[in-house]
């Protein structure tokens, strides 16, 4: 069995236990049923991938990662050796420019060691991976989530996140990042499970069955790096 579909079944498995546990999120559970599979494979390409999602809209990210790809190979090597020209073509902003080569140097100098992140623990990949400029906790979360298939990470950062939480949970204000990881704290030891199933419900608010459902990573108009 593939760790894809491993990472897919226990992501399943643990929306069930979710859902059998508190009633909002089994509302949100039998309303929308679980959350698709966005399972993304490890490594450079990925992390630049979602240094592309950061505080864009879903449009605008799925444009910039396809015109990069029509342009470059997206390699450590390939992006440190690209051209402003270059990264303009794509749409990157200046300070994307700037994370995007951060990285490249940091995995191409060996500072950063993308192969031994997956045998870490998640607070040692959040800092090996946030010793990049541009690279945040978000980032970092995303990466654990999606490309490492760590199902009790929380990225309660998430503007998006929090959103869903307020209209999940019937809160009078949106709450942040300190009173979002309160609310989760019964969720353990699925609380990226449960932060899927909450971006699902914020794009099924937001979009509707549109195009917002087809997204890799959970690229929103209300995300922080």
């Amino acid at each position: 069995m593939s760790g894809s579909t491993e990472h897919d079944e226990g992501l399943t498995a643990a929306v069930v236990k979710l859902a059998a546990c508190d009633a909002d999120l089994r509302a949100v559970y039998e309303r929308l049923g679980p959350p698709p599979s966005r399972r993304e494979p490890p490594g450079f390409a990925s992390l630049i991938r979602i240094l592309t999602a950061q505080q864009v809209s879903l449009a605008s990210a799925s444009a910039i990662w396809t015109r990069l790809n029509q342009v470059l190979e997206v390699t450590p090597q390939a992006i440190a050796g690209a051209t402003d020209e270059d990264f303009r073509a794509v749409g990157f902003s200046r300070p994307k420019v700037r994370y995007a080569r951060a990285l490249a140097d940091h995995v191409v100098s060996g500072r950063l060691d993308l192969d031994a992140l997956p045998e870490l623990p998640d607070d040692q990949v959040r800092i090996a991976l946030t010793a990049v400029p541009g690279i945040g906790r978000w980032t970092a979360d995303i990466y654990l989530l999606f490309c490492l298939g760590r199902l009790d990470t929380w990225p309660g950062g998430d503007l998006a996140i929090q959103e869903a939480l307020r209209d999940v949970k019937r809160l009078e204000a949106r709450p942040n990042e300190k009173q979002a990881r309160l609310l989760a704290e019964n969720w353990q030891p699925y609380r990226g499970a449960a932060a899927q199933l909450l971006w699902q419900h914020y794009r099924h608010l937001k979009f509707g069955n549109k195009s917002g459902e087809n997204a890799v990573f959970p690229v929103t108009d209300a995300t922080s790096p």
